[in-house]
């Protein structure tokens, strides 16, 4: 483990120089992520060993931890600024259809060009599927892109995480050794069903507990006005508390849920940050407003912190380690697994072609991935090294490969929009 000092006086000066040259990253071809992982790099098991964090240390077990609680959490909340506007059915499919598509591709690919095993391969697709809201974030934010395609992107970038989690977390369990075996059902009942139930009771009870009035929302789609009404109960208090507070609420009522759903009879803490982090997006969307404008600076900072662990625990041997087969399945991600799964889930929709190549393309891999496979390296999973070098490998072309051509890509989208905004 390296020492506190080290480690702080590493992330202090990379947080300086990233904060020097942010100006200069968002015009250029690379962003601040790069510098994060290639330091860890630098200094890490690849190079200095000045932060040589230990692959199972339970300081990046707590870190990933952290990060998935912090990034969950601020996706759920994402879900009604997006899902209860009129463009949802493109992001939906997307979830629902691309996502799972997009891991089986990949997961075929791992088990013919790897050797792994089916249940190993289904755990490499799963924490591979989601999408990375960081590395979008120039096409989201950029005005001359249609509307339509930044919600589509923010939304499903927002959302996969937590929808890919149950399915990592699943087959994870299903390859670690013990005595009594993986049992599916139990895993359902147990992990995804207490995580639900809790996330919904935490959820629930938070929004009752936050001061203030309730917002005038959007009148909501029909499939969704029943939740609504089980869900639509005035807050308790109304007397106003300040911004900061609230989004010390927001952080709290994380936090919270996860621990008090850990406690329980083994609920996962992670569904249940997720769900609660929706119960409250639909509830109180004032609460996300907040959340966001005075949090971010916390939800940055357990980023490129993951970034820079993620990096510090890469080495050139291990990212070569399976030659050019992992080329192939770099190949086969990008230019054949994510394409191919957007064209197949958007087939029926009023998208034209260069619509569906640009959404195919722009699926980025990043934060959640490599926390996804900072949390395999802590089980006793036999191929978990190999998983966890496959998926850097694949993460680090996605950095360079979807940095250096957003910003182009989202040029020619806004080129070819009618009516840009």
């Amino acid at each position: 483990m390296p020492s506190l000092q080290a480690t702080a006086a590493v992330l202090g000066v990379l947080l300086i120089l990233g904060a020097l040259v942010s100006g200069l990253a968002e015009r250029s071809f690379l962003s601040l992520t790069w510098l994060f992982v290639l330091t860890g790099l630098l200094l890490g098991n690849g190079g200095l060993r000045l932060v040589d964090f230990g692959a199972r240390s339970r300081f990046v077990t707590d870190l990933a931890l952290v990060a998935l609680i912090v990034i969950l959490f601020r996706d759920g909340l994402e879900v009604e600024g997006e899902m209860l506007q009129h463009a949802w059915r493109l992001p939906v499919r997307k979830l629902l259809l691309a996502t799972p598509i997009t891991a089986g591709v990949m997961a075929l690919a791992a088990h013919l060009l790897f050797g792994l095993s089916w249940t190993e391969s289904l755990l490499l697709g799963a924490l591979l599927s989601p999408t990375d809201p960081v590395l979008t974030s120039s096409i989201v934010t950029n005005p001359r892109v249609p509307r339509l395609l930044r919600h589509s992107l923010n939304l499903e970038s927002g959302l996969n995480d937590g929808l890919a989690l149950p399915a990592v977390l699943a087959f994870a369990a299903a390859l670690e050794p013990a005595a009594d075996g993986f049992v599916w059902w139990r895993f359902l009942v147990q992990d995804l069903g207490l995580g639900l139930l809790f996330g919904l009771a935490c959820g629930l009870i938070a929004s009752l507990l936050l001061p203030g009035t309730a917002a005038v929302r959007p009148t909501p789609a029909p499939h969704i006005r029943l939740l609504r009404r089980l869900l639509d109960a005035p807050p308790l208090f109304t007397h106003a508390i300040p911004g900061a507070q609230r989004s010390l609420f927001a952080l709290g009522t994380a936090l919270a849920t996860y621990g008090l759903t850990v406690l329980s009879p083994t609920g996962n803490g992670l569904i249940a940050v997720f769900v609660a982090a929706i119960v409250l997006g639909i509830r109180r969307p004032d609460l996300r407003i907040h959340f966001e404008d005075r949090s971010d600076e916390i939800v940055e900072i357990v980023k490129l912190a993951i970034f820079l662990v993620f990096g510090s625990l890469l080495t050139v041997h291990a990212l070569t380690s399976e030659g050019f087969a992992t080329v192939g399945f770099v190949a086969i991600a990008f230019l054949i697994a994510r394409p191919l799964a957007v064209w197949l889930a958007l087939l029926g929709t009023p998208t034209d072609r260069a619509t569906r190549l640009f959404l195919g393309w722009f699926g980025p891999k990043g934060v959640a991935s490599m926390t996804f496979s900072l949390l395999i390296l802590d089980r006793q999973i036999a191929a978990g090294q190999r998983i966890f070098d496959v998926a850097a490998f694949v993460v680090l072309c996605s950095i360079a490969v979807h940095g250096a051509t957003d910003t182009p890509g989202a040029n020619w989208m806004a080129r070819r929009s009618k009516r840009p905004e």
